[in-house]
C-alpha cells in the first residue's frame, strides 16, 4: 500500500469514528454535562449500568480518534507535495 492509500483509509476511518462519537454524545446527552456534576456516582458493586457502558464507549472512541489523528498527521507529512 502506498502512503496515499493509507492516508485515505485513515481519513475515512477518522471521519467514521468522529461521526459515531458525535451521534453517541448527542443521543445520550442528559443536558447536565456542563453543569459541574450535580451528583457523585459511585458504582463499586454490581453490574455496570448502561450509562457506565456508554461512558466507556465514549472513552474508547475518543482515544481511537486521538490515535487516528496522530497517525493521520504522520502519513500526511509523508505524502508528496
Amino acid at each position: 500500500m502506498s502512503n496515499q492509500q493509507i492516508y485515505n483509509f485513515l481519513l475515512g476511518l477518522s471521519i467514521l469514528i468522529a461521526v459515531v462519537f458525535i451521534v453517541l454524545i448527542l443521543v445520550t446527552s442528559k443536558g447536565d454535562a456542563m453543569s459541574g456534576g450535580g451528583a457523585v456516582r459511585t458504582t463499586f458493586k454490581g453490574r455496570a449500568t448502561v450509562d457506565d457502558q456508554i461512558a466507556k464507549l465514549n472513552m474508547y472512541l475518543a482515544g481511537a480518534f486521538l490515535v487516528s489523528m496522530i497517525v493521520l498527521d504522520y502519513f500526511a507529512n509523508r505524502l508528496p507535495r
